[in-house]
């Protein structure tokens, strides 16, 4: 099951369960698409895979399975891929 992790990697913004906003790649990485599509050009930079839309999960699963509550920041943020 995904964790739904809570925020962005490289910035820190928040993103909830419901997020169309939360991208992931296939070790769950989470970012912000603002932050995979401009900075990270759409290569994670811990796996080097790329990213899809991370799924909501339905609201009424929520309390069932809840989201993580674990923040990842990378140390640095991240850093623009070259080309």
């Amino acid at each position: 099951m995904l964790e739904l992790r809570p925020n962005c990697e490289c910035c820190d913004r928040d993103l909830p369960p419901d997020s169309v906003e939360a991208v992931i790649c296939t070790f769950e990485c989470t970012f912000c698409a603002d932050c995979a599509n401009n900075i990270l050009q759409g290569v994670c930079p811990n796996c080097g895979g790329n990213f899809v839309p991370r799924p909501i999960r339905p609201a009424h699963l929520l309390t069932k399975y809840p989201p993580s509550q674990e923040r990842v920041v990378k140390d640095n943020g991240c850093v623009a891929v070259e080309s």
